[in-house]
């Protein structure tokens, strides 16, 4: 049955030519609006940033928005299609996630990559020419296997809390360690896990990319998140809860706080590589005002205005 057609531009509130610059500004603006960190319990807000984030998912990807914009609500089985046929739209921007084969072995599923004579062929597909960025396997030493290249993509909590994949290649079980902390980019180096040759395996390099999470911007170990306020809290003083990765946080809010003041809060940012530390975390205040008034409400507020102007 054919897919429902979602008009992804419209969801996200961008024209067709959009830049990718534009398409992350606008779904930043909207996951603050809509997380539901931001808006505990609200169905409708919950579904809104699920198909916010959906909408994002795609035309952030050069490859999909480029089979959405071709093919509309078919884009993804397109690209199914020429992954089964070979054409080069079904594997440019495809990233091998070990999540998978974790999901699977949680199943009761046993994932084999290997064969009875080095790489399978199903391997050769994954980490081969057409696995993205254009994979390649480089010789290390004459005498050694080459080494096979790879990239992984993982979520931003895994990144935070660290995690460990698992998957077999020729009947050997291989235990990948992400550690907490590491940075999009990194590289991971598994030793001997590579092609074999006459003096020994090469090695298995995987680049990690780390997925951009909804409300928080990460710069190294720091973490920047935006703060909705109320005007009177902002006002008078008060107390605001702030998400951290580990859960929600309370940060007091001196009086007469301006919109885009800025705090930092120690320790509650980034888990920092090979260290038991955080970095900080600083929270952007945005004071939000009610959509209406009470006509009590409007009654004292013009009181105030009356003092301040001296007309009382």
């Amino acid at each position: 049955m054919p897919a429902t057609y979602k008009d992804y531009y419209k969801i996200l509130g961008v024209d067709r030519n959009a830049t990718e610059k534009e398409i992350k500004a606008a779904f930043r603006r909207l996951a603050r609006k809509y997380h539901p960190d931001v808006n505990p319990g609200n169905k409708e807000a919950e579904e809104k940033f699920k198909e916010i984030s959906e909408a994002h998912e795609v035309l952030s990807d050069k490859e999909k928005r480029k089979r959405y914009d071709q093919f509309g609500q078919y884009w993804e089985q397109m690209g199914q299609q020429g992954a089964q046929t070979g054409a080069p739209p079904g594997w440019e921007g495809f990233v091998f996630d070990f999540g998978d084969f974790q999901s699977s072995r949680t199943r009761g599923e046993r994932i084999d990559l290997g064969g009875e004579s080095g790489f399978s062929d199903f391997f050769e597909m994954l980490f081969g020419e057409a696995a993205r960025g254009g994979t390649r396997r480089t010789s290390r030493a004459a005498s050694r296997g080459r080494d096979v290249h790879a990239e992984l993509e993982i979520s931003f909590d895994e990144a935070f809390s660290g995690a460990k994949k698992e998957f077999t290649i020729d009947g050997r079980r291989i235990e990948l360690t992400i550690p907490k902390g590491v940075k999009d980019g990194q590289k991971l180096r598994l030793a001997n896990q590579g092609e074999q040759g006459p003096a020994g395996p090469g090695d298995l390099i995987i680049t990690v990319r780390v997925r951009p999470h909804p409300i928080f911007e990460r710069k190294d170990d720091d973490l920047y998140v935006d703060v909705n306020v109320d005007y009177l809290t902002a006002a008078l003083g008060g107390e605001v809860t702030v998400p951290t990765p580990a859960g929600r946080v309370t940060m007091k809010v001196p009086p007469r706080t301006s919109s885009g003041t800025t705090f930092r809060l120690p320790g509650q940012g980034m888990s920092k590589l090979k260290e038991n530390k955080r970095g900080n975390l600083y929270a952007k205040v945005r004071i939000q005002m009610p959509e209406k008034f009470s006509d009590k409400e409007r009654e004292l507020l013009e009181q105030i205005r009356k003092v301040r102007e001296g007309k009382v």
